[in-house]
């Protein structure tokens, strides 16, 4: 997966175009107090060629020293300041030379010799040049570790993607054996129509899963057309078995969350709460806005938190487990996707069944998605005790 390309403060955008505007900036003020110093000091106005001259022979030598910083910026540590003292102390005293031999010709009337210019202007112009050097090394310190922290920020955002993508790519295996399963019988048993609407409606669910953004998130609307496309599929091995009601509220259909999140709770009402039960059971999905939360509850009326403890078929005991893959993926997920700010809670209300509680931060989508419409594809059935609603008694599941 490749990186985005690095993003840098605005000014340095341009690194070529932001060197010169400080290499002038810092010149030009350099010229300017040293031009204002002399003036306040009563000195000629050709002392001012002096400081001219000296302000163009530091500028050309920082233009000298900036490609031999480039080189040992990213040296190891005792070779970049051993090399950089050594640079700087050359550039400093060729410095200090052309000062000390262009101020000795102007001033030649004076009984100062050329060492006693030499070590004068030699600290001042260590102190420009030193100065220079140091903005020099930490702008672009700065820079690397502007781009190493994008680069870390990045790469998290790539991880959690990968991570939420291998989550979400669990969750198929287990659907897809079930349907196929199902499918299989009903080849073998010649029943070819129901063999081919339910892999007709198979294909329809696939072709969406495909097309949602694996890692991204979608409304809630759209993640209960999905539980839609997948309750399809189910009623044709369930048929009246299967019933299903929807409680959507209008706020709640257009909230965001991520994708394929709710189909493991249907799926494991489905199995745990329809399959084992002759007479079936009603699965309820329901969704609330709460100040600025977002509720959602799926509730069955099967056996409860013991069912859902049950393993995979034993032909040898009659009864079955969790596999352990559902629910602990939903945690997964709903960690990766918003860290602590959620609830993940199971209750088990007085008169049986089972809830699964969900609850995160209310995102809005961009554009309000409508509110889906559960009689087209669910029977609707008076519900006593909406997920919502249930008593709460804390479980756990494995």
């Amino acid at each position: 997966m490749a990186l985005m390309p690095f993003q840098p403060t605005p000014f340095f955008a341009d690194k070529n175009r932001a060197f010169w505007t400080l290499q002038f900036a810092g010149w030009g003020g350099v010229l300017l107090l040293r031009a204002m110093s002399a003036f306040a000091n009563g000195q000629a106005a050709s002392f001012l060629i002096l400081i001219l001259i000296t302000t163009i022979t530091g500028f050309s030598l920082s233009l000298l020293l900036s490609p031999v910083y480039r080189q040992l910026i990213n040296r190891r540590p005792l070779v970049t300041w051993g090399a950089t003292a050594l640079v700087l102390l050359v550039a400093v005293s060729l410095h200090t030379f052309i000062d000390s031999w262009v101020f000795g010709l102007y001033r030649n009337d004076m009984e100062t010799g050329f060492a006693q210019l030499f070590i004068g202007f030699f600290f001042l112009n260590l102190s420009l040049l030193g100065a220079w050097s140091a903005l020099y090394f930490a702008i672009n310190f700065f820079l690397q570790v502007e781009e190493q922290a994008d680069r870390l920020e990045r790469l998290e955002a790539q991880a959690t993607s990968a991570q939420l993508a291998m989550l979400r790519y669990q969750l198929n295996p287990h659907f897809l054996f079930n349907t196929l399963n199902s499918i299989s019988t009903l080849v073998l048993l010649k029943q070819t129509e129901p063999a081919n609407a339910m892999l007709t409606r198979l294909s329809g669910f696939l072709r969406h899963t495909l097309l949602t953004e694996l890692s991204g998130k979608i409304t809630l609307a759209e993640e209960v057309e999905t539980l839609q496309l997948y309750l399809d599929i189910e009623r044709m091995r369930f048929e009246e078995r299967l019933r299903t009601r929807f409680e959507i509220e209008p706020a709640a259909a257009s909230a965001l969350l991520p994708a394929m999140l709710l189909q493991p709770l249907v799926e494991n009402a489905i199995k745990y709460a329809v399959t084992p039960q002759e007479e079936g059971a009603r699965i309820t999905v329901s969704a609330r806005v709460l100040g600025n939360r977002l509720r959602v509850a799926v509730a069955d009326t099967g056996p409860g938190a013991q069912g859902q403890h049950r393993p995979l078929p034993d032909p040898a005991r009659g009864r079955t487990v969790s596999t352990g893959v559902g629910l602990p993926n939903i945690r997964n997920r709903l960690a990766q996707a918003y860290g602590e700010d959620h609830r993940f809670e199971i209750r088990t209300p007085a008169e049986g069944g089972f809830t699964v509680i969900i609850e995160v931060p209310y995102e809005a989508a961009e554009k309000p998605a409508a509110a889906p419409a559960p009689a087209a594809v669910s029977r609707v059935e008076p519900v006593n005790q909406p997920g919502l609603a249930a008593a709460p008694a804390p479980g756990a599941l494995t």
